[in-house]
């Protein structure tokens, strides 16, 4: 195993090889509030078991988490509903855009799994019965959030809500089909409103690889000692970030990485390292499949450089 002095010098050393890749890419721009970002920012940090954490780059910058949450929701709703929420939503790879409507109607409403934008609108909807109301809904999720990060500011971004709701109209064309497929039992705006809003989080990979490490440990924070998800949820989580983690470039990061991972087009990744450790990477510019290629190079050299991988 690496020895625990070597991490700082390890992050310096990604850094500087990704350096090349710094140009390559582009922003979100389908999102205008995203297509404002700063480009060439960088950051990437680890949290130990023991609470140490190693960082370099822009570790405090705050962006939007996007598609990571689902990891979120997709936890809080194994906690309240267990393998029942398996009736609703898959557990298979997409092997399609992320927000693909032929195959969601191909499926009959049904979608492959909780991390493509069909299935978290799914699991979002899931929620919103429970709590049934918006706010309710969001803040439970946020709260979360804020207790597995240590950190009772993180927020959100309501400039990128509003961006994401005023320019979503496939995400809308998504949850009405599964409507009309009887998968949605909510108002569909009612839905996608509390589903942008959580993709509106912002955070920074200071705060996203600390808030992780429950699930590089079992479902149990080993700083806090507190029991998140059982031992066998958090296998499904992490199974479920490794095969449908990067949506249709899921297998392709699993080639190269081979950790279980989410990424977000924001510019944000988080991956897991079980038993050692939680990993977030930033930086905006996205490859042709919406995720992070500065941030999935870093993470590539950093398992190539650390022996890291769960193969």
């Amino acid at each position: 195993m690496l020895n625990e002095f070597n991490y700082q010098q390890i992050l310096n050393e990604v850094y500087d090889e990704t350096i090349p890749y710094f140009q390559d890419g582009k922003v979100a721009d389908y999102i205008p509030a995203l297509a404002k970002v700063n480009p060439e920012q960088f950051a990437m940090s680890i949290t130990l078991f023991n609470g140490k954490q190693y960082h370099v780059g822009v570790c405090d910058e705050k962006f939007s988490i996007q598609s990571i949450s689902k990891v979120y929701t997709f936890t809080k709703a194994l906690q309240l509903f267990g393998t029942k929420l398996y009736k609703r939503v898959g557990k298979e790879p997409s092997g399609n855009p992320f927000n693909s409507l032929v195959q969601l109607e191909y499926e009959k409403g049904i979608p492959r799994n909780p991390f493509i934008n069909a299935g978290a609108i799914v699991v979002t909807d899931a929620l919103l019965s429970y709590f049934k109301n918006i706010d309710k809904c969001f803040n439970d999720t946020l709260s979360f959030i804020q207790e597995t990060s240590d950190n009772e500011t993180i927020g959100f971004d309501r400039n990128v809500w509003f961006s994401e709701y005023q320019h979503g109209h496939r995400n809308l064309a998504l949850a009405n089909l599964m409507k009309s497929y009887n998968n949605i039992d909510n108002l569909v705006e009612d839905v996608v409103k509390t589903y942008f809003k959580h993709c509106s989080i912002e955070m920074s990979t200071k705060e996203l690889s600390r808030s992780m490490l429950f699930l590089a440990n079992h479902g149990i924070d080993p700083i806090n000692g507190k029991e998140y998800v059982t031992h066998e949820q958090a296998k499904r989580i992490n199974a479920l970030m490794l095969t449908c983690g990067h949506y249709d470039a899921s297998g392709e990061f699993a080639f190269y990485v081979g950790l279980p991972g989410k990424s977000g087009v924001g510019g944000g990744i988080v991956a897991i390292v079980p038993k050692v450790m939680s990993i977030a990477v930033f930086s905006p510019r996205l490859n042709s499949w919406g995720n992070s290629l500065c941030g999935t190079k870093a993470l590539e050299i950093f398992a190539k450089k650390t022996g890291l991988s769960i193969f």
